[in-house]
């Protein structure tokens, strides 16, 4: 395909056709391909540049000015770039995901934070312990399982202001119990 050819294409292509998209990918990809493997030095990196670069092609269509140059020397220059691109990423070493993995904070808790838990879960335990079984599991099921009041008062077999009592209570109790 010639370049005379290749013109009216990117301006279908900026109109959003898909076969002239199509069109235009198969006659410019063979030397697009070759132009990034060799700026590039790798098959794959190449391919993954490839699909970038007509990924730009494809949104910048509109971008096209005939007057500045042909349909394919404005290809090349978006491959040319996008590769030099991808060869400072190199330099810096570090890809974009890799920067933003590195911003991410560590969720994991330090050891002293755990060891720190790990004993404020024992006080708890033994807190827990010091309660009635019945109200203890109870309590456990309101503010760990998220269960119901109603749902508790009917597994216990207790009026439901009886399970609200309860529960305010060993929560009291808890407090009086971690406070000291």
């Amino acid at each position: 395909m010639h370049d005379d050819d290749l013109k009216p294409l990117l301006f279908r292509i900026a109109a959003q056709d898909r076969a002239s998209f199509a069109a235009f990918y198969s006659a410019t990809a063979p030397k697009l391909f070759g132009l990034l493997i060799r700026i590039l030095g790798t098959r794959s990196e190449a391919e993954d540049a490839m699909q970038e670069v007509f990924t730009k092609i494809w949104l910048r269509a509109a971008r096209f000015d005939p007057d500045k140059g042909t349909a394919l020397s404005w290809a090349i220059t978006i491959a040319r770039n996008h590769a030099i691109d991808v060869i400072r990423g190199r330099k810096q070493g570090h890809s974009a995901e890799d920067a933003v993995m590195a911003a991410l904070p560590d969720p994991t808790p330090r050891a002293e934070l755990r060891l720190v838990a790990a004993g404020e879960a024992g006080r708890i335990n033994h807190c827990f312990d010091q309660l009635n079984p019945a109200i203890a599991q109870a309590l456990r099921g309101a503010y760990l399982d998220g269960k119901t009041y109603s749902d508790l008062a009917i597994a216990a077999n207790v009026p439901l202001n009886t399970m609200r009592t309860w529960l305010r209570r060993s929560l009291q109790k808890l407090k009086e119990c971690l406070e000291t």
